[in-house]
């Protein structure tokens, strides 16, 4: 054998490797791609009923925010309502008695001060106003209210 018979049959031998390793490298990919493809199958198969029931969840979402919608307007309807309510009761009847409680109030002091002309009103204890730590006397206040006593 010469050399050249030896190199021929080496090289033979290392396509037949290179063959063989390309072979089971196919045959491997060949398995995964049959993996791969049942794989997307099944989520195939899966998705479509996950798909018809997020459909029906979003109907019924749009449903219920539907009545949601109409029942805040009705609440804004009902709020509006009040409101006006509330001013038309507070413009009526708001003003007369006002000026009925004050009427009552003149009325009372005036009955007072005629009942008892001689005696003085019993002076109430000052009140202290309490402002970031300090307390500051109400000395004003019971200043002008010994002065009208007075008058």
């Amino acid at each position: 054998m010469s050399g050249g018979e030896v190199a021929g049959i080496l090289v033979a031998v290392f396509w037949a490797i290179l063959v063989s390793f390309l072979a089971v490298a196919l045959a491997r990919l060949a398995q995964t791609l049959r993996a791969t493809t049942k794989l997307v199958a099944d989520v195939t198969e899966q998705a479509v009923p996950l798909l018809a029931d997020a459909s029906t969840a979003v109907r019924s979402a749009q449903t219920q925010i539907d009545r949601v919608d109409a029942i805040a307007s009705d609440v804004q309807e009902v709020t509006s309502n009040a409101s006006a309510l509330s001013t038309t009761v507070a413009s009526t009847f708001g003003g007369p008695l006002v000026k009925v409680a004050a009427f009552g109030y003149g009325v009372r002091r005036a009955i007072s001060r005629k009942a008892a002309p001689t005696e003085e009103v019993p002076v109430k204890p000052s009140r202290r106003t309490v402002i970031v730590g300090r307390t500051v006397p109400s000395a004003r206040r019971t200043k002008r209210a010994n002065r009208s006593k007075r008058d």
